[in-house]
């Protein structure tokens, strides 16, 4: 499966930084992990640190999968609001999740100080209103994540436009969100667990695999044998080939990003990441060495090549767009991509087995504009219900939502 198109930045910037080997005989772990980017090297590390056995496997190079494009947008905020999570489960339920993604960005903190240079950085988020009539939900979603303890306010249109350049009838301000170089922190942990005495092969794809009631067994395409007590399977989009049922919709966004600009130049960017209420929305933000990524016009396109075709117009809108909200903002790109991300009906994620390969076989399934969030609290979820702990997120984050 072909998941980026174009010339992702954080590849370019960063190259190949480890070589991993691929496997050449069959192999027995406790845990085997299924996916070499950032949702399987974040589920690896939280294993490894807490004493588990765990290999590593991955079809291509490492982080060079979806990883390699994703824009690495970490905020708390889900692609569904908290008001519309609410009326589909229930406010406490919502809150859970909202709650638990807001701790997910502390969480990244200290395993990105804990690594290394990856980029991390804090800023805050803008959420401000596509059109006049969003304005009523937002003040709605903003009531409601007040009541449940995010820091939160409002900005009203003159200050929207005075203090950040964004000509918009309202916005909510968060603090709690983030900005890093995902591909590098694949690489740096994957770099830990190896010391930590973690196997890691790439290059190596599954093509066949039976679960039992003590063991799954797999068959690699170099015909090699690996038996394991648990298989996570962190491998992305890619994961739903081993269900019969999708459990999501496979879409393209698109992205670029500029040559590092003066503080001037980047304005209220330098600290605060914006995005907008349009489904799908535009998004902007920082980096460490003062680029400007912007993202958006998600499409349903999966055709590679049609994808491939899309990356230069896409990006010439993405400019048209941002020049009617942020008139003051000029952003010329100097890269430009596509990558695929899928999304669930209602915005969350699957952690956990599901009845068609039994509780052997879990899936990390951190889908949406949350990928990274979802994946650290997916982590945590998952290593609980390998050391058969209760975990409050098992169950929302969990396939039986689907009933």
């Amino acid at each position: 499966m072909d998941l980026k198109s174009g010339y992702p930045f954080w590849s370019i910037r960063n190259g190949l930084m480890q070589d991993y080997p691929r496997l050449e005989q069959d192999l027995a772990c406790e845990v085997l992990v299924i996916g070499g980017g950032i949702t399987g090297a974040l589920i690896a590390d939280e294993l490894v640190r807490h004493g588990h056995d765990v290999a590593v496997i991955e079809q291509r190079e490492i982080g060079w999968g979806s990883t390699s494009a994703s824009t690495a947008l970490l905020q708390y905020e889900i692609d569904t609001p908290m008001v519309e999570l609410a009326r589909r489960y229930g406010m406490e339920a919502a809150a859970l999740a909202y709650g638990a993604c807001a701790e997910a960005i502390n969480t990244l903190e200290e395993i990105a100080h804990g690594v290394g240079d990856v980029d991390f950085r804090r800023n805050a988020s803008l959420y401000y209103a596509s059109r006049k009539r969003d304005i009523a939900e937002l003040r709605e979603e903003l009531s409601a994540r007040q009541q449940h303890g995010l820091q939160t306010r409002w900005i009203q249109p003159g200050p929207l436009w005075s203090d950040y350049g964004v000509r918009s009838t309202g916005a909510i301000l968060s603090q709690q969100a983030a900005g890093m170089d995902p591909y590098r922190m694949s690489h740096c942990l994957f770099a830990r667990c190896k010391q930590a005495g973690a196997r890691i092969h790439d290059r190596t794809r599954v093509t066949e695999l039976k679960a039992g009631s003590r063991h799954v067994d797999l068959r690699t395409a170099d015909d090699l044998h690996i038996r394991a007590r648990h298989v996570v399977m962190a491998g992305g989009y890619a994961n739903q080939q081993w269900l019969s049922a999708a459990v999501a919709r496979n879409r393209s966004s698109y992205a670029f990003i500029t040559d590092p600009l003066h503080d001037t130049e980047m304005g209220a960017l330098k600290h605060t990441m914006m995005w907008e209420t349009a489904h799908p929305y535009l998004y902007l933000r920082s980096t460490a060495d003062g680029r400007v990524i912007a993202g958006g016009e998600d499409d349903s396109v999966d055709i590679p090549l049609r994808r491939d075709m899309r990356v230069l117009g896409k990006a010439v809108t993405l400019q048209k767009k941002i020049a009617k909200v942020m008139p003051d903002l000029v952003l010329r790109p100097v890269f430009a991509w596509a990558g695929t991300f899928a999304e669930t009906a209602d915005g969350l994620p699957f952690f956990g087995s599901h009845p068609q390969l039994g509780p052997r076989v879990l899936f990390a399934m951190a889908y949406g504009g949350n990928g990274i969030t979802y994946s650290v609290i997916g982590a945590e979820l998952l290593r609980a219900q390998l050391e058969r702990r209760y975990h409050s997120l098992s169950e929302l984050f969990g396939f039986s939502r689907m009933k």
